[in-house]
């Protein structure tokens, strides 16, 4: 494992808020869509906010095998892993308070508390890294 390449796949995921995330359909398709992140911690784990009525949560529900790639200037971070939906009050408190202006735009009725709102937690398993043309897959 690649330290120099992991800095520099952290510093992309501190500048690239915007991702695609993947599911796996109850037919076996992968689905994929864009989040943007919340919170990291690192390269091992992410944080996202969608709809609990949305698609992805049916199939995080169902399947909870997931893939998340981040992408800037032609450079990627690629992950794997599996995603959880979040039900600690105190977790998606925290995310709503700082991200209230984001959040609140998509989540009108009821803000914190509105039913709709839902936290999903990503936490990658492996990693492929593209950076400067160095190129690294690893287990995490």
């Amino acid at each position: 494992m690649n330290t120099y390449l992991i800095k520099k796949a952290e510093n992309l995921l501190s500048q690239c808020k915007i991702c695609t995330v993947a599911s796996i359909s109850e037919k076996g398709y992968p689905r994929i869509c864009v989040l943007m992140q919340l919170k990291t911690n690192g390269i091992k784990e992410f944080w996202f906010s969608t709809g609990t009525s949305g698609t992805k949560v049916r199939h995080f529900m169902h399947n909870n095998k997931a893939g998340v790639t981040f992408y800037n200037g032609g450079d990627s971070v690629t992950l794997t892993g599996n995603m959880e939906i979040v039900t600690d009050k105190t977790v998606k408190n925290e995310l709503w308070n700082s991200w209230a202006d984001f959040l609140g735009r998509h989540f009108p009725n009821g803000g914190k508390n509105d039913p709709e709102y839902c936290i999903l937690h990503f936490v990658a398993n492996e990693t492929t890294i593209y950076i400067d043309g160095d190129f690294e897959t690893f287990e995490i």
